[in-house]
């Protein structure tokens, strides 16, 4: 089933600025990274709508990413200074976020709702005055809510960096699966993924090195 709203516009959401690189509060910018080297075509950057906005165009048809640069709770000036440039609607928007509510490496793509207390998304809704874009969460795990902003502000370590990294190129896949088949075939394949659980699955499917008689000397 295809989607009713075409996707004009992918906006991942971070902080830009070294000291926030490869931190689980810029997912966004994670994957909008990743995005760029999967889709076919070239796309042509620019710093306008105070962000990094590339543009291009996907089976045919055009395609903006866009990586806002006012810091994640003024997101939504700078992607409703890019959609009221461009006439995008807001139901054409696809907005790429960590999500504290989700164990890490788990993703749920779904339209509409409440903010769920993440501030670069309630800063769109309040901006574009809607909230009916498209949203991908990338689980970040919880913690106590005291010490939530040192908790997005570092990155993963160990084997929890190796299951956001899956995370994140999955997120990647999502993207692209929502603009070729539409929001629903992409939200059937995608929103029962969990990196942490694939990667479990692999352990246990791995095959058994095989045994040997050699005599060590």
């Amino acid at each position: 089933m295809a989607q009713a709203h075409p996707i004009e516009l992918v906006v991942g959401l971070g902080n830009p600025g070294k000291e926030y690189a490869g931190t689980r509060h810029n997912a966004g910018f994670d994957v909008v990274t990743r995005l760029l080297a999967k889709l076919p075509g070239s796309f042509e950057e620019s710093h306008r709508a105070e962000s990094r906005c590339f543009a291009g165009r996907f089976r045919g048809k055009r395609l903006f990413l866009q990586m806002p640069l006012t810091y994640m709770n003024a997101s939504g000036e700078a992607v409703a200074n890019l959609i009221r440039k461009e006439g995008i609607a807001p139901e054409a928007i696809l907005v790429v976020s960590d999500d504290l509510d989700l164990p890490p490496g788990r993703l749920r793509l779904r339209r509409g709702g409440s903010a769920g207390g993440h501030h670069g998304i309630e800063s769109i809704i309040e901006k574009v005055q809607s909230a009916s874009f498209l949203r991908l969460k990338i689980g970040i795990g919880h913690v106590d809510k005291r010490n939530t902003v040192d908790h997005v502000l570092t990155g993963f370590k160990g084997e929890e960096a190796e299951i956001y990294e899956a995370a994140l190129n999955a997120a990647a896949e999502a993207v692209m699966a929502v603009l070729a088949a539409g929001e629903n075939r992409a939200m059937s394949q995608y929103n029962a993924f969990h990196a942490a659980e694939k990667k479990e699955e692999k352990k246990q499917t791995a095959p058994e090195a095989p045994a040997t008689n050699e005599v060590l000397s």
